[in-house]
């Protein structure tokens, strides 16, 4: 284009608005796309044909064809219908600009990128679900049953007891008695499972995802202990000459006598949480044989037992007023989100989802505010957090990389 060409050119964008939209538009690529929507055999005539609508569509198309009429002269009615393209484009340089920019530049563009494309179209984003109920159940054997699977009825027959499935819960029922009898079962939740299951003293126990809970299939002697790993909600049978024992990891323990509580253990949260609703407990930080590093809660009222990197145990504390719809969340179905930081919110994701989360940037400790259902996708999910600002990356349903 010559320096006149490129003065006109200049002068007719600053002419009319429109002029100027329609000039970004080229320079943006929105209409490139439009205009190789064409098959590439006929692409030059599809782009012509277009540029040519959007100049019909411009201010002073009329004044313009009417000029290329009279310089036609007398020429026949069907003659001046077909209004030339050349002469047309002599007529409005930047037609003729646009023509010789599409030419030379992305023509070549888009004979590479049209495969690309395509390519990119075929793939379909993969969709996570939610966790689901589900446990692997091992008996005393070393023999794993996956709880996901069967069906209502007798699972199991052990000394002691029979294991039962209802209606996706385990329960079991007593076929005798003595400490002869007894045998140890352990209840294990993977990433992406949650599961119910009843003790043999009517104790219920709902275990939240990457879990697990060791418990006798007959309760013996002077208390009831149970071994917890990760996150679970207990009703405690009532029974005042058999105390009921959680021992938390070796590191601390809750003792109760009949009573509604939460304890979380993760071992990748930087505290045990033990979270009491009705009753009352008593929470032991540190070795059984400790005392010293103790508290008795009232119901509302949480435990919080600080943890280092090294999984040792700190000094416990006293929250006077937990927030318990943010504790009992997981068990009721929902994401409670209030205050907690992106790090935080991650792990959770982790865990019901079965992903793994991968940092690339800062902002671990952004917060983020508000409750969602926790049977919602996880695409879904991560659709919501981006609108807080959350730039993130799916890979293959299992990587989910914060950007």
């Amino acid at each position: 284009m010559s320096l006149a060409e490129a003065a006109e050119l200049d002068a007719w964008m600053a002419a009319a608005v429109p002029h100027r939209n329609f000039a970004d538009e080229l320079e943006e690529g929105a209409l490139f796309t439009e205009l190789f929507a064409a098959s590439q055999q006929h692409i030059e005539a599809a782009i012509l044909d277009k540029v040519i609508n959007r100049i019909r569509e411009e201010e002073g198309f009329v004044s313009l064809l009417q000029q290329v009429e009279e310089e036609d002269g007398e020429a026949p009615q069907e003659a001046r219908d077909e209004v030339p393209r050349l002469r047309l484009l002599r007529h409005w340089r930047m037609a003729a600009a646009v023509l010789l920019l599409i030419a030379a530049g992305t023509y070549l563009w888009y004979a590479g990128n049209t495969r690309k494309g395509m390519d990119v179209a075929e793939v379909k984003e993969t969709i996570v679900m939610p966790g689901r109920n589900g446990a692997i159940l091992t008996l005393s054997d070393g023999s794993q049953l996956v709880l996901d699977s069967l069906d209502n009825g007798v699972v199991a027959r052990q000394q002691g007891a029979n294991v039962v499935m209802n209606a996706g819960s385990i329960a079991y029922n007593h076929v005798g008695t003595g400490a002869g009898n007894v045998a140890f079962n352990t209840m294990t939740t993977p990433k992406g499972r949650q599961f119910h299951v009843t003790l043999p003293d009517g104790t219920g126990v709902w275990l939240n995802a990457a879990s697990s809970l060791r418990y006798p299939t007959a309760f013996t002697g002077k208390e009831r202990v149970v071994a917890l790993t990760g996150e679970a909600y207990f009703e405690v049978a009532a029974n005042a000459e058999m105390p009921f024992r959680v021992t938390i990891n070796q590191n601390a323990a809750v003792e109760v006598l009949g009573t509604h509580f939460n304890v979380q253990a993760y071992g990748n949260e930087d505290s045990i949480e033990t979270t009491l609703l009705e009753g009352a407990v008593r929470v032991v930080a540190g070795p059984a044989a400790d005392k010293g590093n103790a508290l008795r809660l009232k119901p509302g009222q949480q435990a919080k037992i600080s943890r280092t990197a090294s999984q040792e145990i700190g000094p416990i504390r006293l929250v006077k007023e937990a927030d318990l719809d943010k504790v009992m969340a997981w068990k009721n179905g929902t994401f409670n989100f209030e205050g907690q930081t992106l790090e935080a919110v991650m792990r959770q994701l982790e865990r019901w989802y079965d992903i793994k989360v991968v940092f690339e940037g800062k902002g671990r400790d952004m917060k983020f505010f508000g409750k969602m259902d926790r049977n919602i996708t996880l695409n879904e999910l991560l659709s919501i957090l981006s609108n807080n600002g959350l730039q993130y990356k799916l890979e293959g349903g299992k990587t989910l990389i914060i950007q």
